[in-house]
């Protein structure tokens, strides 16, 4: 991959991503993306290389075949908070993607489910704004509250295929990329990362 694209200047070699994923009691986001809606959205929240004085909260979008993500600050307290119950702070920050969760969180009580934790290599390759990314050694946690420790107890996500690429681009993507990435054992393929770690835990789902 190095041969034709560059490394993420923000992230040049391997880096960890944490990420608290959002559902309602109806496992409403799992079961969208499982039956294929084309209108589907999830919140999350995420923070990369045990960095936790930079955590985002994130709403990710799909319509159609358009995708979208809008995504706002939130303090280690702030997700303290949250995963203890305590909302309200939500609607104090004058934020809008805050109060958008905390309405979810009214209306279709949305409520954290499971913390998925990974290794990412990120390249990048400037016509076209291409973004090449390979995600590997996917491991899932239930215990929310673990989703600041050092030491996740975690247990491995069960893929067939151990490493995932994902390729994003604007307009066009180049050539050079697209050869690239056309690896004699690679298939194309819709995946989620969050429906593969609530499937580990089959037996907690209604």
């Amino acid at each position: 991959m190095s041969a034709a694209a560059l490394p993420d200047p923000f992230h040049p070699g391997e880096y960890q991503i944490r990420s608290l994923y959002f559902d309602n009691a109806y496992d409403k986001a799992l079961q969208e993306k499982q039956n294929g809606h084309q209108n589907r959205e999830k919140f999350r929240i995420r923070y990369y290389d045990g960095d936790t004085d930079f955590i985002r909260l994130e709403k990710k979008s799909k319509f159609n075949r358009l995708c979208g993500k809008q995504q706002a600050r939130v303090t280690k307290e702030q997700v303290g908070r949250l995963l203890a119950g305590e909302t309200e702070w939500l609607l104090e920050t004058g934020n809008p993607l805050h109060a958008e969760l905390y309405a979810k969180m009214q209306s279709q009580l949305l409520r954290p489910r499971v913390i998925v934790d990974y290794k990412r290599r990120a390249f990048v390759y400037p016509p076209g704004n291409v973004r090449i990314t390979l995600d590997y050694d996917v491991r899932s946690c239930l215990n929310k509250t673990a989703m600041f420790e050092r030491n996740l107890p975690d247990v491995p996500a069960d893929f067939t295929n151990p490493i995932i690429l994902e390729v994003k681009y604007d307009a066009f993507l180049p050539d050079i990329i697209r050869d690239l990435v056309q690896l004699g054992d690679t298939r194309t393929t819709s995946f989620s990362k969050y429906a593969a770690c609530r499937l580990l835990y089959a037996d907690t789902l209604d």
